[in-house]
Parts: C-alpha cells; structure tokens; sequence
C-alpha cells in the first residue's frame, strides 16, 4: 500500500503516468485550465515545478495535480486489498453465526487485518523536518480555479478536528480560501463532523483546535471524503485501507496529533465566533457557490517535508478528478449497504449529478410499501440524508446504468400513488435550486412491480404553446425546449402537462436546451438534476390532496430551466483559454503526452 505522496508519484513515474511541466505556470487560473483540459482527455497526473504565485515570484514548493483524474490511478492509489477487505466484513454477520473456534479459524486473515488497524504515535516524522512559527501562506501554490473565485484556495485539505467533549476525532474535506499569510476561510458546512465539534466548541464558549493534513498516503484522502456515521474515526478507515498502523506525531507545538507522512500540516485554531465571508467558488456541481459567512481558521505553526510537494484538485462540471475517488469509493463501501440498511441491496448515487443531487436504490418489497421505509431510512443516514431526489425499484438491476433504471422506474411508477415530495428540509449548503442556502426540498419516486404501462419512445406530435422542440431522452422520458426564460414564462411546465400529444408520455423535462440536455446521458443528468428543486419544480396536469397526499395526475414535468437566483454556469474565461492554447506545446515540450 503506498504510503506517502512521494511513494505515488514515484509510482506515477514508473508507469509513464505523470507529466512534469517545467515552464513557469500561473497559479492564477492558467494550472486550472491544463488541469482541466488533460482529465477532460483521459491525461496523466500534472506535477508543476515553477508555480508562478500572485505576487509573480515562484512559490516556494512544487504543486501536483490529477492524481486520480483516471479509474487506472485510482486503482493503483488503493489497490484490491480495501475492496477485498470490506467484502469480508460485510460477510461476517451471515457466515459467522453463530459462532465457532471452526468459523473464527476460517476467517483468521480477516482479524490478522484488523489487528493491524489503529496508530502508532512518535514525537517526530517526515512533516516535522522544517516548522515555520511564522506561518506564510503565500509561499504554498494554491489555485484559483475560475474566474469569478474570491481567491486563492486550497482544494484538498483534510482537516482533522476533535470533539471538545467526547475527543473523537473528525477528517472532512472542507475547502479554504488565503485571506492572509495566516488565515483562511473553512467550509465547514452545517451536518458534516467539523460543523458538529466546531458547534460544541461554540457552545462551551471555546475555541476549536484545527490541524489540516496537506499528502500524506492516498488513504487519508479517501478517508475525508467517506461518508461515515458521525462519531466513527476517518482516521480508523484510512488505516484500514493502508493495511496497517497510521503514524501519528504528538508535537509539543500542536494541540492535535499530526499525520506523519503528510506533505504539510497547517495547525491551528478557529473561534465559532469569528466569521468571514467566503467565496465565490466553482465547484463540483458545475456552478459557482456563492459568497457566505464562514469560520476563520487561524494558522500558529506550519510543519512541513523538506521537499514538501503541495497536491490539489479542480472541481466543477462533472465529471472531474473528485468523480473517479467518488465512484471508487460508493463501488468500496457498496457491500456494507445491506449491513447498515438490511433491506437496501444496492444504492447508487450520480457523480454526473454531484452526487447529492440524484441516487438510486434496489431495496426489498416483502410487503405493502416497505420499499418506502428503505427510502426514508437512506434519506436519514448520515451524508446519503442530502440526496435531493431518490428513485427505487424492487427488482436487481445495474444502477450504474441509469438509461435502463430510468426507463424501468417509469414503466412502474403511478404519479398518484409513488411521487413523495418532501417540504421545508435542511439540503446541501452548495445546491442553490431551493428558496434559500441550505433550504429546499426531497422526492422519492418509486417504481416497484410489474409495468403499469407501455413506454412511448417516438415523439411525432404537436408542440403546445411556448415549446419549440421535443426530444426523447430516453423510453417514457420526453425532454422539451421552451421558447422563453422561467422568468419571462413561468406557466410553460403547466402547458406541457395539459397537452394532448404529451399524454403518452410520463414524464417530460422542460430545459432552455433540449439538444444540449439529450447530447449525453452525462449532459441530461446533469441539466436536469441540478436545476430543478422538487417541491417548485415538479409540475402534473392536476393535484388532489387524497388522505394528506399530494396526489398527481400524470404526465409530470420537471422544469429544469435555469432560474433567476441560480449561480452562474463554469466556464473558462476566454483570456484564459487563449493563454493555454498559446502556450500548450510548452507545457509539454519534454513529456511524452503531448495531447491535443
């Protein structure tokens, strides 16, 4: 198991899957948009050796970029121990009962292996080599990514808290932005692990302490980005993949441990009083985030290698390098699914989405409407509770195929009966689609049984008022065009549901672009699930209220057009761009990817 930055990079190397660039690059946006460009081609891993910083002097360390921008990386990164490891945990309630000296004997690997899990503390390490006690984070190579960004961020911080009462230990990925050489910004989001020790810091009127882990193995990365219940060390988990012991360093000048085989440690403290605003940023939805109030994170001391190597990532329109780690890792955790949720079989959710923003199950039906007790036990467990809309099928199928499951679930549904919209929720700080920031709304929509009706997959119609075209997506799912803006057209999703030729069909997408949203299942999955809040956006031909349900009569429409308070779509700013078309040859005039 590769245990440091350096051990994966070396690694890269031997495999021809990294690319050294030489040539001064700006840290301005200009290593974004080759970042960006060589995972958009399937290209190696980016290590920049002359980071031009903002003040226009070189920085201080090398930056590494696209370490998993590929499945083949990813793979090398991890391994199939993890994967082999989980299987076999998720296997022992179902061949170890009940248990005997026979049983326990056949799975003697199995607790070999988790002997080895937990940390093995020393007073130094790797990352105690050089220690500035006058922090300066200028001289690190952080990135801005996008035009509009409010700054200079780093992108893949582990940030490790403990809770002041309890001492267990959180890791989150929380994006933040330089406002000084000794202060960020921490997105430290209400409902994940941070934001609960950082409210019970607030609440004892204390300060909380902050150690942000910069490298160090893979394993801590995909650790911080688990979706663990609260209260379950990530740092148990990262030493679960290592397969073996996690060295921790307990330094007289950090209240917190440090990871010893980190590339940097920025240590440090937050007061829960003492907010900032941050922001705007572009991120893994494919929009900007706006600019919002947030924690100050104080830096006392930076510890880092002597020949430190900062590692970052890009986010913004899927798919990007967090979608390979977001796969692997649901493909990781997939086996304990049914452990936790004994009738859940199989759930997926869209990285083409974010993520948060769609997910899918096959659960169990062994009564009347059991299926929906799966759903609320998924819309209820730990980060799976910000998924915005959950579609749910009793029957085995590949979720990853989404065109199939799709066309499956509305074969079965009745709008009447399987639509559940659920109002007035906390959702995702980052989904801007509900009234206010962390506002919004859920639906479940089942499709159990056998088909209720037989899908339409040709549309030869006509077009009612303020529609201007209509493409099949897929069977059953009819995307439609509108002439007009939301703003300037709001009752145009209530016309599509009233017209006769769109009878047929149980479901209609109302987009500014049909050709754009049916280019790709990528670019439907995409437009549609990340423009649309349930409650506003989920339109019938009628509504009755039937025994306190919101009973529909079909066909439904989803008004996926942009809305006058979402953030603006990413793009690369045309200075940019021309500035890397120019100079793409010398980005890798010596490596053997040339690209295109």
């Amino acid at each position: 198991m590769i245990t440091d930055l350096h051990a994966f990079i070396d690694i890269l190397r031997a495999q021809d899957d990294i690319a050294v660039i030489d040539a001064p690059v700006a840290s301005n946006l200009e290593a974004a948009e080759i970042h960006r460009r060589v995972i958009a081609q399937g290209g190696p891993a980016l290590l920049f050796t002359n980071v031009v910083g903002e003040d226009g002097n070189r920085a201080a360390f090398p930056l590494v970029t696209n370490l998993f921008g590929t499945k083949k990386r990813v793979d090398l990164a991890f391994g199939s121990r993890p994967e082999r490891l989980i299987s076999q945990v998720a296997k022992l309630p179902h061949t170890l009962m009940p248990p005997s000296l026979g049983k326990l004997w056949e799975h003697r690997s199995l607790f070999g292996s988790l002997a080895k899990v937990g940390f093995s503390r020393t007073q130094s390490g790797p990352v105690t080599e050089v220690i500035q006690r006058e922090p300066n984070l200028g001289a690190l190579p952080m990135l801005k990514t996008w035009a509009e960004d409010g700054g200079h961020f780093v992108t893949l911080p582990l940030v490790y808290t403990e809770h002041p009462e309890l001492k267990v230990g959180n890791l989150g990925m929380y994006r933040m932005q330089r406002y000084s050489n000794h202060s960020t910004g921490l997105h430290c989001q209400i409902g994940k692990g941070g934001g609960f020790h950082l409210n019970a810091a607030k609440l004892r009127g204390e300060k909380l302490n902050v150690n942000v882990f910069l490298g160090g193995p893979p394993a801590l990365i995909l650790s911080a980005i688990a979706p663990l219940p609260e209260n379950v060390p990530e740092l148990l988990l990262a030493s679960l993949v290592l397969g073996k012991r996690l060295g921790l360093v307990n330094h007289q000048e950090s209240a917190l441990p440090l990871v010893g085989d980190a590339e940097f440690v920025l240590s440090g403290e937050v007061d829960p009083n003492e907010m900032h605003p941050e922001g705007p940023f572009g991120d893994h939805y494919g929009y900007y985030s706006l600019k919002h109030d947030y924690p100050v994170f104080r830096v006392k001391r930076i510890f880092h290698r002597r020949n430190a190597i900062f590692p970052a990532t890009v986010v913004g329109k899927p798919r990007q390098e967090d979608f390979f780690l977001g796969d692997y890792l649901q493909e990781l955790l997939s086996p304990l699914f049914p452990v936790v949720m004994p009738s859940v079989l199989d759930l997926w959710s869209y990285g083409e989405t974010g993520y948060h923003s769609l997910a899918a199950a096959v659960v169990q039906e062994r009564y009347k409407r059991e299926a929906l007790v799966s759903a609320f036990r998924i819309l209820g467990e730990g980060q799976l509770a910000l998924t915005k809309f959950l579609l749910i099928t009793n029957q085995r199928m590949n979720l990853r195929d989404f065109r199939s499951l799709f066309e499956h679930v509305l074969a079965r549904f009745n709008p009447e009966t399987d639509l559940y919209i659920f109002s007035h929720l906390s959702m995702d700080t980052l989904d801007y689609a509900g009234p206010k920031v962390n506002e919004g709304s859920k639906g479940v929509l089942v499709g159990i049984g056998d088909p209720v009706r037989e899908l339409p997959g040709d549309f030869t119609g006509s077009l009612p008022q303020g529609i201007r075209k209509a493409i099949p997506f897929c069977r059953g799912c009819l995307v439609v065009e509108a002439c007009d803006s939301f703003l300037d057209d709001k009752e145009c999703a209530d016309r599509a549901c009233a017209h006769t030729d769109f009878a047929r069909w149980p479901l209609l997408v109302l987009v500014d672009d049909a050709v754009k949203a049916t280019r790709t299942e990528q670019d439907f999955l995409w437009t549609t699930f990340t423009r649309f809040e349930p409650a506003a956006d989920i339109h019938s031909k009628e509504q009755r209220i039937a025994r306190g349900h919101v009973s529909h009569v079909g066909p439904l429409c989803i008004d996926a057009r942009m809305k006058p308070w979402y953030p603006g779509e990413l793009f690369c700013d045309s200075e940019t761009s021309n500035l890397v078309d120019n100079r793409w040859a010398e980005y890798f005039k010596d490596s053997a990817w040339k690209g295109c």
